[in-house]
């Protein structure tokens, strides 16, 4: 039996109706919780002490550091004891609030860049503490220094033979290996796929303590984890994969484009024109418009290492996708939902008309179905069921 008609407007829990990122942020934890990544009362918590604060960031950092560190003493206490199932979950927890409560803050701070290195080691405490799925942190040679990574392995498959599949799983925009794992990373490794979670360059720890900015040329960094992984003696190198989200819609497509080894492309988000869209961007800020941002603007100039508007616009030039995605020859697949404040479907169009991969195809989510909002933030495991389904036929072993 079909439910009533669904209202007009806006569908999402927005817990803060009138601030765009600050709800956005309160999702990107809410989301998280079937993979232990949140607790919803603990949120809502938070939301309860932050809501007569709305847009003071310290205020928002001060709030959510405060329950990482309540909850990594938790965990600590339950490590000591002996319970590890316990403890894991609790620093898990620990981990991404911490995460959630630095990203807003700019510029950065002492206290903010102790906080995430403090978070970054917590999640590292819990990871080793979890028998399943198992993870391994990995550095990944890169041009002379290397980046960060976590290996998430697939669990093992009954009557599987030879090496294993793999993904390359990028950051976005403001998003970090940690927090990907929160993306329904343990949805993905019970298929056996395995999974790469990596802090390029212009993300998490590659540019908070390695000054590694932001550069367009994603393929140097998605090649050289390619290299790591097809070196590694459990991954067969014709089943390895690269995927990213939000702007990851322009890192992973334009890797997979340039280095034709991988074996598929999944674009979780459109993004066809990062410079175009900035320069609408500034321009209404400019004017005094609000725009829906995950992050503040100040976040672009941090990325790249840049002081001004100008400085960041000459790094942005590089990032489009016309005359890049043509080349791809892998199957593709691009995720994308028809509410999506931060990435008009028209980009999602131009990208797949231009893809040159003869199997590919998109996936909008809509108001009726749910995950309509920006990767699928507002109902994170059907966007991720819809993903990992994929990739589990077209990362099949050969017949």
């Amino acid at each position: 039996m079909a439910g009533s008609k669904l209202p007009d407007g806006e569908l999402a829990f927005m817990y803060f109706p009138d601030n765009y990122r600050w709800s956005h942020g309160m999702l990107g934890a809410l989301s998280t919780a079937p993979w232990g990544g949140a607790e919803i009362d603990e949120v809502h918590r938070i939301g309860l002490r932050i809501k007569d604060h709305l847009g003071d960031d310290q205020v928002w950092f001060r709030e959510w550091t405060g329950e990482a560190e309540r909850l990594e003493a938790i965990g600590n206490e339950k490590a000591a004891a002996g319970h590890a199932h316990s403890a894991s979950a609790y620093l898990l927890r620990a981990a991404l609030y911490a995460q959630i409560g630095e990203r807003f803050l700019h510029p950065k701070t002492e206290a903010s860049q102790a906080s995430y290195k403090r978070s970054v080691e917590v999640f590292r405490k819990a990871a080793g503490l979890m028998a399943r799925p198992r993870m391994e942190h990995v550095e990944v040679p890169y041009e002379g220094v290397t980046l960060p990574g976590i290996l998430v392995h697939g669990d093992p498959v009954p009557g599987r033979k030879g090496k294993a599949p793999v993904m390359l799983f990028l950051d976005g925009f403001d998003i970090t290996k940690e927090m990907q794992y929160f993306k329904g990373i343990p949805s993905l490794t019970a298929r056996g796929i395995s999974v790469l979670m990596l802090d390029g360059p212009g993300n998490g720890e590659a540019i908070r303590f390695r000054n590694l900015p932001l550069h367009y040329q994603t393929e140097r960094h998605a090649g050289a984890a390619y290299d790591y992984l097809a070196a590694r003696p459990e991954f067969d190198p014709k089943r390895i994969g690269i995927m990213a989200l939000s702007l990851g819609g322009y890192y992973a497509p334009r890797a997979a484009s340039m280095d034709q080894r991988f074996a598929c492309c999944i674009s979780w988000g459109p993004e066809w024109d990062y410079h175009t869209k900035w320069q609408q961007r500034l321009a209404r800020i400019e004017r005094g418009e609000a725009l829906s941002l995950s992050v503040p603007w100040q976040h672009l100039l941090w990325v790249f290492g840049v002081k001004t508007k100008e400085e960041a616009f000459q790094k942005l030039e590089g990032f489009k996708l016309d005359g890049v995605i043509q080349k791809m020859r892998c199957p593709y697949l691009l995720v994308h939902g028809e509410g999506d404040a931060q990435a008009p479907t028209d980009h999602a169009e131009h990208m797949i008309a231009a893809c040159g991969s003869a199997n590919k195809h998109m996936k909008v989510f809509t108001r009726e179905e749910g995950g309509y909002h920006h990767c699928q933030i507002d109902n994170l495991s059907i966007g991720t069921a819809y993903m990992w389904d994929w990739l589990e036929d077209v990362l099949q072993p050969a017949k």
